[in-house]
């Protein structure tokens, strides 16, 4: 039988998708001929901030800013470890932007913020997961995201290399389930990555593809609730049959510009995870 799961209570940082819309392309997922609803791309948001508090989980607010369509993808904004927060360096110059407005939050709150020097893309790539970060490259950030963020956090990073356009951030292929294991997508990684993946996780739960489509792997979880795409079925099925407790929330709008429940959650990690 599974073990029981112990949640941990989180703060979480989001971004009201005001603003939010498809104006350009920069990954597959991402097409301008593709209307948003808006107005029910802002109803999703409201469930999935509802549903944390729900969880006991505090949930912080950055004001959208027009012209930034993308600022609803928190995550992408920036990695905090014990308090310490590493900006965003995004590779599309559209998205630039969205790194001064939440630095600036972050400052506000009394912060200590360092602004990369080569292209990172937040928690998008830079996943804290225990005893280390787990870091994609391949699509956006740099393997010299990957040595500034050792640097600044004093954290071993382990460097995982992305294969698959449609997984062009990590936290689209990966998730971390607690601080002993992740759910992930062997065919986003390269043939090392996988290996090494193996090794850190030999009881990782695998998702198929089809899961990894439906955004199932771009979930958050608390150590035992998940709150994650309701088209990953099997995913959640494979996670109750681990004791982990799935808590489907619709983000299907936002899967229009490559995004679900991580991309619109930056979690703020005031002690080390």
């Amino acid at each position: 039988m599974p073990e029981n799961r112990v949640p941990r209570r989180r703060r979480f940082l989001v971004c009201e998708p005001r603003h939010f819309a498809v104006q350009y392309a920069i990954n597959p997922w991402m097409s301008t001929g593709r209307p948003v609803d808006v107005i029910r791309a802002l109803d999703q948001w409201q469930a999935l901030v509802d549903v944390y508090r729900a969880h006991g989980h505090t949930v912080d607010t950055v004001a959208p800013v027009p012209g930034l369509p993308d600022m609803v993808f928190a995550a992408n904004c920036a990695v905090v470890v014990e308090g310490r927060v590493l900006g965003s360096h995004f590779h599309a110059p559209e998205r630039r932007g969205e790194s001064v407005a939440y630095e600036a939050w972050f400052k506000t709150e009394g912060f200590e913020v360092q602004h990369p020097e080569a292209v990172c893309e937040g928690e998008g790539d830079l996943v804290p997961a225990g005893r280390w970060i787990l870091a994609g490259t391949g699509f956006r950030t740099t393997p010299e995201a990957h040595r500034e963020a050792q640097e600044f956090f004093g954290v071993p990073v382990i460097s995982l290399t992305l294969v698959d356009p449609y997984f062009y951030h990590l936290d689209t292929a990966l998730f971390v389930l607690d601080e002993e294991n992740v759910a992930y997508y062997p065919g986003a990684f390269s043939p090392g990555s996988r290996e090494v993946l193996g090794r850190l996780y030999p009881h990782a739960v695998i998702a198929t593809r089809e899961d990894a489509m439906a955004f199932g792997l771009n979930s958050v979880s608390d150590g035992r609730n998940v709150f994650i795409s309701p088209g990953a079925g099997e995913l959640a099925d494979r996670l109750s049959g681990c004791g982990y407790v799935p808590v489907p929330v619709d983000l299907s709008e936002f899967h229009k510009a490559g995004g679900g429940i991580k991309c619109c959650t930056q979690e703020i990690r005031e002690t080390r995870s």
